[in-house]
């Protein structure tokens, strides 16, 4: 007696549907942008780890020491933190400010 009911495991061809991460950071891979954990200050050199896949740690280093002999550490780190989008956003902060302004100025 054939039971058509019982499911084949070898057949059987339903899947179930892969579940899909609550948090997509960009629209792009491996986009450049500021996480929201795992940074010490602003996410800057977090960020530009994530995106070259290096050690945090390095970045770090070099910023240090790019801030100690001659000082370009401060500005660099600032104008990144101005320009690099943070996680979950799609404008950095001076793209907000701009964009701000000219709605205004409309």
């Amino acid at each position: 007696m054939n039971d058509d009911t019982t499911a084949n495991p070898a057949t059987d061809t339903r899947t179930e549907p892969e579940p899909q991460p609550q948090y997509q950071p960009s629209s792009r891979p491996n986009a450049l942008s500021r996480p929201v954990e795992d940074r010490m200050i602003a996410g800057v050199c977090a960020g530009f780890a994530r995106y070259l896949n290096v050690d945090v740690t390095i970045l770090r280093i070099v910023l240090a020491v790019l801030t100690v002999m001659g000082g370009a550490g401060v500005p660099l780190y600032i104008a990144a933190w101005l320009l690099i989008p943070e996680e979950g956003h799609e404008q950095s902060i001076a793209a907000e400010f701009i964009h701000g302004r000219q709605s205004r100025a409309l």
